[in-house]
């Protein structure tokens, strides 16, 4: 009898370890994935400056390539990730913390496909208000879940996360200040750059996350405690 229920717990470890694995790797596949759609979409569309467009304008009402980014399922597999990185918080209240801002970032992301900009030279609406908002709130959540996520690794990852968040205020910081050119349908010189030094590192950040709890997985100890 005690024999049997060893076994059970074992396999129910196993079966939740390949769980928790195939979660912390829609982590990677996110990122990935988004940044493949963002680069062919780019060269798929001719007229397309990728040094000097923003990426929601490859997306926006009229976009000849938003197809592209409907195929992949980026807010899906970052709320995935959000809930595997809980499952692999054990009693780490910050970690744990991550994930659920991560789910929440994941849920504000799919909100924010809703609402697509238009093209640059149209007349606003309601829709380009909304996603002005929702970019708003996505940013703050960003450095909200690298911030707690921080705390997943030893010094070496703090350092990292630190230079990301700083990464992400200066790159922010250049890309905020063309918004009232794009209003006005004027030149947006590297525009494209610093945007996307900022959404990749963002996105990178969660790659090593990732990688981070898949090589540090949880043992049938804190498993059972959790």
């Amino acid at each position: 009898m005690i024999a049997a229920t060893v076994v059970h717990k074992r396999r129910k470890f196993r079966t939740d370890t390949v769980i928790r694995e195939t979660l912390l790797v829609c982590g990677i596949l996110s990122s990935m994935l988004y940044v493949a759609a963002d680069i062919l979409a780019a060269i798929s569309w001719r007229s397309y400056s990728y040094t000097s467009q923003s990426i929601s304008e490859l997306f926006a009402i009229g976009s000849p390539t938003k197809w592209i980014f409907a195929l992949v399922p980026y807010t899906s597999l970052v709320v995935a990730f959000g809930i595997g990185v809980w499952w692999s918080a054990g009693g780490k209240r910050a970690l744990r913390t991550t994930g659920i801002l991560l789910v929440a970032y994941g849920i504000a992301s799919h909100a924010g496909s809703c609402f697509p900009m238009h093209q640059r030279g149209a007349t606003a609406s309601f829709t380009d208000t909304m996603h002005i908002v929702l970019t708003i709130m996505l940013v703050l959540l960003i450095f909200l879940f690298i911030a707690f996520g921080a705390m997943a690794a030893g010094r070496w990852f703090r350092f990292y996360s630190m230079g990301t968040i700083l990464t992400l205020l200066v790159f922010g910081a250049l890309a905020g200040m063309q918004g009232p050119r794009i209003a006005a349908n004027l030149p947006t010189p590297w525009l494209g750059i610093t945007e996307r030094v900022n959404v990749y590192s963002a996105m990178l950040w969660v790659i090593v996350l990732a990688v981070i709890l898949l090589r540090s997985p949880i043992t049938p100890a804190k498993a059972t405690a959790t």
